[in-house]
């Protein structure tokens, strides 16, 4: 018989905490509930998690914070991000920390099931070996270790640039479509995350700025096309 999908939930509210683990644990997930950033560290320490969802104001260690510390050892398992917080610069930090999706409060619990699905089913289709490294132009890619250098210059990628930049690689001098994008990497293809996606296309751009041969171009109406 297959074993649960075992879920961490790092959430310091007592009451929205047994909500989401009830409600989640009638949709037949396993649910561990640690309620500070410290607790979580060393609760996912000591176990496996097939996906982890955090709230991002916790005591003593915030969530953005805590989602890097994971990520410096454990870079696969997906991390859905439960807050108030709305403004684009807290997204896209929350992407930058390490994040692979971001569900704003109040939310519906049916939408909850639907990101932790999408999130779990994206994650079972990622490839089991990728390739140690990708050559774009001058740059040298590091897909699993989330790297791009230049000559000896080293840039870090977050989560989010690393997966739109593998997703622009496989589909180099064609067109990725915006659509596909958002679904694959941001989970649909709402207004709020089409800006999020151009602040990290941007940035994608400026990273690989110094290979004048390299152009990530914006194709008016269907998506983007990296040239290489």
């Amino acid at each position: 018989m297959m074993s649960k999908i075992h879920i961490l939930l790092i959430e310091d509210e007592p009451a929205l905490a047994r909500v989401i683990s009830d409600s989640l644990a009638q949709q037949n997930y396993n649910v561990t509930i640690a309620t500070d950033g410290k607790k979580a560290y060393n609760t996912f320490l000591n176990g496996y998690f097939d996906l982890l969802i955090l709230d991002v104001m916790l005591p003593h260690t915030d969530g953005f914070t805590l989602a890097q510390q994971i990520r410096l050892i454990n870079k696969q398992t997906p991390l859905l991000f439960l807050t108030a917080k709305t403004e684009t610069k807290d997204v896209i930090k929350g992407y930058e920390s390490g994040g692979n999706d971001y569900l704003r409060k109040p939310f519906s619990l049916d939408e909850l099931f639907l990101r932790v699905a999408e999130l779990l089913n994206r994650h079972k289709n990622v490839p089991d070996k990728m390739p140690e490294q990708i050559n774009i132009g001058k740059y040298l890619f590091k897909y699993e270790k989330q790297e791009l250098w230049y000559d000896q210059e080293l840039i870090r990628l977050s989560n989010r640039e690393t997966e739109l930049l593998f997703l622009l690689y496989k589909h180099k001098n064609a067109i990725t479509e915006r659509k596909t994008a958002l679904t694959l990497i941001w989970g649909d293809d709402s207004f709020f995350n089409t800006r999020t996606m151009d602040v990290f296309i941007t940035r994608l751009r400026k990273h690989l700025q110094k290979d004048k041969s390299i152009e990530i171009l914006n194709i008016r109406g269907m998506g983007y096309k990296l040239v290489c």
